[in-house]
Parts: structure tokens; C-alpha cells; sequence
């Protein structure tokens, strides 16, 4: 038997397993994967001990790792009417100075703080592909590699999802110089994915990280429903491998669905529901404006819709109408954006109190069969995000071994019964508290440390420094 193919033990006073809490559990791991988890064990001779209630991963749905960079430097009012789009001019800036390796830097620092947060796996949306004024590299794929190395080095899991972006407006509107980074034509976009393919393909990669090219995936991805056309989404999706997961911004401002409507005469969701084959295979980022029919026909398609709560807030996006997509049987994750926020907590915190504040009730993301929220939201956020990401996150025989360890020092974990855990971390308490974290059973943060943290932390602040400052 090869060293690879050695088992490792990990115990757990309380874990929470897929059929709920469940004590003194001995975990079994082989080749990255749970083989097997006892409940009311007693820990083998040198099994690991894990010092703090277990809990599973999640996979964060949506992520532009790049946009790190500028979190919390587009709070200044220039204008009476601040909205997204000041906001994306803000953005459009700042991406114009960014090297492939300042994203490699952004990206590796982001990772590492998303492993701290929880998230072992992370959808990046991916849309960043040329030098400045739109020249590919000689390496068209070079951003998407930068990317992967990150994900690499940092131990994370990604799901790649490399953009196809032409247009700067609904119907085919030539894209203006801002956008010169981001653009490909179809064709061009089928090779870059191809490539991508073949950089994700654990035999041909050269990195000295390559054993962690297991736990990446690779999706679809259309920027937006102004951003394509029709046609190409008709040849990308017959093009590309039918069971990939596919992903797209959508009915995020009001703006967008007043263009959408004078463009077609259909809302967002409706129009692409009208035109593609919308099922589970989708992940529709925001759909925060929706209409009721649109709410209907997203849940009806079992396709996730990707809310990025602090993201939404941050840029005066609106508030989904979770309650309503609930009520419906709609499946959603959560995912972090823009990275104002890398807090798991603070989403889904975030989430539930934009729908009590619409609303004026409390205890609004709750089901029947789960009256607790905390439960509820990180039940529904971890199925989501499983399913958007293409991953199997979770307490369970067969799944990748990603879990994490809360800190059983703070009051409320040490002292709480296992019902209680869940809510009183995720509306009582507003430090980190996951001390521990493993992906595929290798551990990656432990006592709330990354091995790279400080090369990385040092990095970040150069990359911060002549991006933002000039310096």
C-alpha cells in the first residue's frame, strides 16, 4: 500500500453530519475523500482530535478576485446619486494597472482569507483575460493560470469560470475601451476555454502545487445577458460539455431591467428563460429584481440563484426576495463578490436581516421541516453552493474531507448544546471563530493561521500600495 493510500483518523466530540448533530464521531479519510464516520465512537490510537464542534465547508458561489484590491476605497461620495455603476467606473480604473502577477498576489491573499472564513471551494467568476488596451498575452489563458496558481498556493479549491464578455450593451453594443481587458470573441472564448481545460488537467500541470489540481472545477460562465448575444450563447452551450455548470450576472440593477425591457420587451430572468434551456445546471448571480412569474419559473428550473448579501448591500443593489423563492422550493448559495466582506457569517447574517427589515418580522429564512434560521441558512447556502460549484461539500461518506472546527474557547460555542450552535454563532458572534480548516484532509489553517500568511500578507500590501496609491 502506497502512502497515498493511508488512512487517517480525525474525532469529534460534536459534528455535524448530514442527518444532523451527531456525538463522538470518528472520521475515516483516504485519498482526500471520507470513507467512513462512526457516531458514539471512542478515538483510535492516534486518531487527530479535533478541539471544537465540526462543522462542513462551504463552496462560495461568486467571486471577482481581483476586485480584493479596491474593498472599502469606494465609500467617498462624488455624487448625490451614487450607484453601481459609480462604483464600476471606480472599478474599471483601478483594473487598468493590474499585472498577472498583482492578481496572482490579490488572488493568493483572497484565498487564504476565504479558507479562514470557511469557504473551501470558491466559483471565480472570471472575466479579467487581457493586457491593458485589450491586447491578448502571448499566453491568452495567462490571467486564468494566475488564478489557479493562487488557488494552488493557498490550498482552495476553485471552480473556474473563465467569462465570455463582447458587448457593452443589450443587442451586440460594441464595447468601449474601459471593457478593453475583458472582451473575446466566440471563438476566441472557446479556445481560451479549452486551455483552461487543459490547465485544470491534473497530468499535464507542471506546478509544483499540481496535487491540488484535484480539487478544482471548470464551468461556463456569460458576464451578463447585455454583455452577449443570443447567438453566442447558442454556440457556447452547444460547443462546450453539456453537463457543465454555468453561470451568469442577471437582473442585478433596475437600470439593467429597463434596458433588458426596451431591448426585448422581457424582463432578464424571463427572457432568458424564454430563450435557453434554464435548469439545474445555472447559477443566476443577484436576480435581485424579479417579478413574481420570474421568481416561479427559477425555482420551478432548480437552477441556483447566487446572492452576494454584503456585495448587494455594499453597492445598493436591492433585496432579493428570498423569502418568496423559498417558499417556492428555490435553491440558492451565497458568495462573496466583490470581497467587501469575507465573512460566511456576515452573508448569511445579512441575508436574513434584509428580509426582517423589509418585511417588519423576524425569523424570515425558516421552513417547516427546519424551524431554526441559522440551520436553515447554512443548509440552504451549503446545497447551493454544492450545486453551483460542481463540488460535494459535506459531512458524508464518499465527499471530499473539507471541514472546519469552531473555536471552542469562546462562551457561546464552549457552553451551548449542539442545537443551539449554529444560531448562536451566526447572530451572536462578531469574531472569526473558525479556528481550524481542512481541505481533501490536508489541514490548511490551523489556530487561525495559513502557512503563507505572512509572504502573502507582505505581498498584498506592495500590490495594494502601487495599485491604489501609486506608490
Amino acid at each position: 500500500m502506497s502512502v497515498n493510500d493511508a488512512s487517517y483518523y480525525y474525532f469529534a466530540k460534536n459534528a455535524l453530519l448530514e442527518a444532523g448533530w451527531a456525538q463522538n464521531v470518528l472520521f475515516e479519510v483516504c485519498r482526500g475523500h471520507f470513507v467512513s464516520m462512526t457516531s458514539n465512537s471512542t478515538a483510535l490510537a492516534g486518531a487527530i482530535h479535533l478541539a471544537g464542534p465540526v462543522l462542513p465547508t462551504m463552496a462560495n458561489v461568486h467571486s471577482h478576485a481581483f476586485q480584493r484590491v479596491m474593498a472599502g476605497t469606494a465609500e467617498v461620495s462624488v455624487n448625490p446619486n451614487d450607484s453601481f455603476w459609480g462604483w464600476r467606473d471606480v472599478m474599471y480604473n483601478i483594473v487598468q494597472k493590474l499585472t498577472p502577477k498583482d492578481a496572482q498576489i490579490i488572488a493568493t491573499a483572497l484565498y487564504i482569507d476565504m479558507l479562514k472564513a470557511g469557504y473551501t471551494q470558491v466559483g471565480e467568476f472570471h472575466y479579467l483575460h487581457h493586457a491593458p488596451q485589450g491586447k491578448a498575452y502571448s499566453q491568452p489563458e495567462e490571467m486564468a493560470l494566475r488564478v489557479i496558481e493562487a488557488a494552488n498556493v493557498a490550498g482552495i479549491g476553485v471552480t473556474l469560470l473563465p467569462v465570455l464578455y463582447s458587448h457593452s450593451g443589450f443587442g451586440g453594443r460594441q464595447a468601449t475601451a474601459d471593457q478593453a481587458r475583458f472582451t473575446h470573441s466566440t471563438q476566441s472564448y472557446l479556445d481560451l476555454h479549452n486551455a483552461c481545460a487543459k490547465a485544470l488537467t491534473p497530468e499535464l500541470c507542471t506546478s509544483k502545487k499540481s496535487h491540488a489540481q484535484s480539487l478544482h472545477k471548470l464551468g461556463i460562465c456569460f458576464h451578463s445577458l447585455r454583455a452577449v448575444t443570443k447567438a453566442q450563447m447558442n454556440t457556447v452551450l452547444h460547443e462546450l460539455d453539456r453537463h457543465k455548470v454555468v453561470h451568469i450576472h442577471i437582473a442585478e440593477q433596475q437600470k439593467e431591467v429597463q434596458a433588458c425591457l426596451s431591448w426585448s420587451g422581457q424582463r432578464p430572468v424571463e427572457w432568458l428563460h424564454n430563450n435557453v434551456d434554464l435548469n439545474n445546471r445555472w447559477c443566476l448571480v443577484h436576480a435581485t429584481h424579479v417579478s413574481k412569474q420570474e421568481v416561479q419559473c427559477m425555482a420551478n428550473s432548480q437552477a441556483v440563484v447566487g446572492l452576494c448579501p454584503t456585495t448587494e448591500a455594499n453597492l445598493g443593489d436591492g433585496i432579493f426576495p428570498a423569502t418568496e423563492f423559498e417558499a417556492a422550493n428555490g435553491r440558492w448559495g451565497i458568495g462573496s463578490d466583490s470581497h467587501v466582506s469575507l465573512s460566511l457569517v456576515e452573508e448569511l447574517r445579512t441575508l436574513e436581516y434584509g428580509q426582517r427589515l423589509r418585511d417588519q418580522q423576524r425569523n424570515r429564512l425558516h421552513s417547516t421541516s427546519q424551524p431554526s434560521v441559522g440551520d436553515n441558512l447554512f443548509a440552504q447556502a451549503r446545497q447551493g453552493g454544492n450545486q453551483a460549484c460542481d463540488v460535494s461539500l459535506g459531512l458524508t461518506v464518499g465527499n471530499r474531507a473539507d471541514f472546519m472546527v469552531l473555536d471552542e474557547a469562546n462562551p457561546f460555542i464552549a457552553a451551548s448544546h449542539p442545537k443551539d450552535i449554529m444560531n448562536r454563532w451566526l447572530f451572536a458572534c462578531h469574531q472569526n471563530l473558525i479556528k481550524d480548516v481542512f481541505v481533501a484532509g490536508k489541514q490548511v489553517i490551523k489556530n487561525f493561521t495559513h502557512e503563507y500568511d505572512e509572504p502573502s500578507r507582505l505581498a498584498f500590501i506592495q500590490v495594494i500600495k502601487k495599485v491604489m496609491y501609486n506608490e
